[in-house]
C-alpha cells in the first residue's frame, strides 16, 4: 500500500456479513478504510451461491481467482442456477478442525478472496478484513484468500494476535505457514497447530503479494505494549475499543461484577491510557462512543490517527443486515425504544456480547427458549483434549447433555446463544430446517446510538463519512 497517511475513519468489521463487500466498497470510495467481516465467509459464500448469486457478483469474482480449477470446484459444489427452493435447507459446509481438509480450505480461501475482490472493485480506496483471533482454525486459509485479492489491512480482535505478523510474512511469499491453536486441557508440552501450504493448495505459485498491514484490536494498553515489544509480534497499529463498542468486548479487569440489570461493570482499570499507547510509536484508532464529529476531534487531539465506528455503518443503506430488520432497528431507535444489552453470557466465546433487543429475535427469552439447541456450524467450537488423548470439540451453545458428556458443567450452557446461526439469519441467510423451522436472527450493535440524531432518516455510508469528517473540517 502506498497511501500517504493512514485513514481518519475505519469502518468496523461487524457480525457475519453485516460488513459486507457493498458496505466496505462504499466507505472505501470516500477515501476511508472500508472493512469486510471475515467471520464465517465460507458459509456466507456457499449459501449465497445456493441462493442463485443474484447479479452474478460472486461468479464474477470467482472468475478472477488465480487458480480457476479451485474456484470451479467450489462453484460446482454449491452454485444452484436460479436459487434453491425457499423451503430447502442449505447444503452444509465442512466444519473447522485441526486436521487438514482440502475441500474446507479451498472454500475458505475462495470465499475470502471473493469478498475482498468485490470490495476493492472499481475504486482505489483501502480495504481491510476483520477476523476474530478466537476462530484460529480458519485463520491461515482465510487470510491467504484475502491477501490473494489484495487486502490492504487485516484487523484482528477477540484474542492476542501475536503470531499473525509472521503468518502475513510467510503468506506474502506463498510459503507454508502455521499458527498455534489453543486446545483446552492439553498438556503444556503439547502444541497444536493449523496451517496452509499455498502452492500445494492452488497447484501453482501466483504472482507476488503485498503484505497487508495488521491492526490489533485491543482494549488494554498493557496488551498493546506486550504485542509491540518484539518485531515478531508487533502489529502495524492498534484499534482501542471501549466497552460500549458493538459485538464482543473484553470482560472487566479483576472480578466480574454485574449491575442491577445484569451487565458487566467497568471501572477505572478498564480505561485505556492513550498516552502509553502513543509512546509505543504506532498509529492507533479509538472505537466505541466516538461516532460523532466531536468524537473524531477528541480522538485526534488525544494522539489517535482517527476512529473506528461500526454501528453507524451497520444501520446505513449499504449494510448487509436484512433490510426489514435494519428498518425495524432504525424505527425503534428513532422512538427511543431500542435497547442494546451487554450480555455477559450470550456468546459461546466467553466474552461479553452486545445484543440489540428486538421482538422476534434471539434477544427475547421466548424465542431463545423455543429454539432447538444444536451446533451444526461450529465456528466458535473449542477444541479440547479428551481422556484418551484425542482432540474433541465442544460449544456451550450445543445441546446441554452433549456438552456435559464432554466434561463441562451444566452451568456453562445457561443462556448461551448460537451466534453462528443467529448472525447468519440477521443477514437473510438463516438455515431452513427440514421440518420447516427457520433459525431466528440475533442482532448486535454498539451501545452508543446518539449519532442517529445527526443523520438523515435513511442514510448512506457516504452520509456517515461526510458527517463525521465535518468535525475536523470545522476544527481546521
Amino acid at each position: 500500500m502506498s497511501e500517504a497517511r493512514p485513514p481518519l475513519l475505519i469502518q468496523g468489521g461487524m457480525g457475519v456479513g453485516v460488513s459486507g463487500w457493498r458496505l466496505a466498497r462504499a466507505v472505501a470510495r470516500t477515501g476511508q478504510l472500508g472493512v469486510v467481516s471475515g467471520t464465517a465467509l465460507d458459509v456466507v459464500l456457499a449459501r449465497r451461491l445456493q441462493g442463485g448469486d443474484p447479479g452474478g457478483h460472486l461468479r464474477r469474482a470467482l472468475a478472477r481467482f488465480p487458480a480457476p480449477e479451485v474456484a470451479e470446484r467450489v462453484l460446482s459444489r454449491y452454485f444452484v442456477p436460479g436459487g434453491a427452493g425457499d423451503g430447502l435447507p442449505y447444503r452444509p459446509v465442512p466444519r473447522l478442525g485441526l486436521r487438514s481438509h482440502r475441500v474446507r480450505d479451498e472454500l475458505t480461501v475462495v470465499a475470502n478472496f471473493a469478498e475482498v475482490f468485490l470490495a476493492k472493485e472499481g475504486h482505489e480506496g483501502p480495504i481491510g478484513i476483520n477476523y476474530l483471533e478466537k476462530i484460529q482454525m480458519a485463520t491461515p486459509a482465510a487470510v491467504y484468500g484475502a491477501m490473494l485479492a489484495g487486502a490492504d489491512y487485516v484487523l484482528m480482535g477477540a484474542g492476542i494476535p501475536s503470531e499473525i505478523p509472521r503468518l502475513l510474512d510467510a503468506l506474502a511469499a506463498h510459503r507454508p505457514a502455521r499458527i498455534s491453536v489453543a486446545v483446552a486441557e492439553a498438556d503444556a508440552e503439547d502444541r497444536h497447530t493449523v496451517g496452509i501450504d499455498p502452492v500445494a493448495l492452488l497447484g501453482r505459485t501466483p504472482g507476488p503479494l503485498e503484505r497487508p498491514r495488521l491492526l490489533a484490536i485491543v482494549s488494554s494498553h498493557v496488551l498493546a505494549a506486550y504485542l509491540a515489544r518484539s518485531p515478531q509480534t508487533r502489529p502495524d497499529g492498534f484499534v482501542l475499543e471501549s466497552p460500549v463498542a458493538g459485538g464482543h468486548s473484553a470482560p472487566p479487569r479483576g472480578r466480574m461484577r454485574l449491575d442491577a440489570v445484569g451487565e458487566p461493570v467497568y471501572g477505572p482499570r478498564d480505561e485505556v491510557d492513550t498516552g502509553k499507547i502513543a509512546a509505543l510509536g504506532l498509529p492507533f484508532w479509538l472505537a466505541g462512543g466516538y461516532a460523532t464529529p466531536d468524537g473524531l476531534v477528541r480522538a485526534v487531539r488525544a494522539g489517535a490517527a482517527g476512529i473506528q465506528l461500526g454501528t453507524a455503518f451497520a444501520l446505513c443503506r449499504e449494510s448487509g443486515l436484512d433490510d426489514t430488520l435494519r428498518r425495524r432497528l432504525l424505527g425503534r431507535a428513532s422512538s427511543g425504544g431500542l435497547e442494546v444489552r451487554n450480555d455477559p453470557r450470550a456468546s459461546p466465546a466467553g466474552f461479553p456480547f452486545k445484543i440489540a433487543e428486538l421482538p422476534g429475535t434471539l434477544s427475547g427469552p421466548d424465542v431463545y427458549g423455543d429454539r432447538p439447541r444444536l451446533c451444526d456450524l461450529g465456528h466458535l467450537r473449542t477444541p479440547y483434549r479428551k481422556e484418551d488423548g484425542a482432540v474433541g470439540y465442544r460449544c456451550p451453545a450445543e445441546p446441554v447433555d452433549t456438552h456435559v458428556r464432554k466434561g463441562r458443567p451444566v452451568e456453562d450452557t445457561v443462556e448461551r446463544r448460537c451466534l453462528c446461526n443467529g448472525l447468519l439469519s440477521a443477514i437473510g441467510l438463516g438455515q431452513r430446517r427440514p421440518d420447516g423451522y427457520r433459525e431466528p436472527p440475533l442482532l448486535t450493535l454498539g451501545q452508543d446510538l446518539g449519532f442517529l440524531d445527526e443523520l438523515p432518516e435513511d442514510y448512506s455510508a457516504a452520509d456517515v463519512v461526510d458527517h463525521i469528517l465535518s468535525g475536523v473540517r470545522s476544527a481546521g
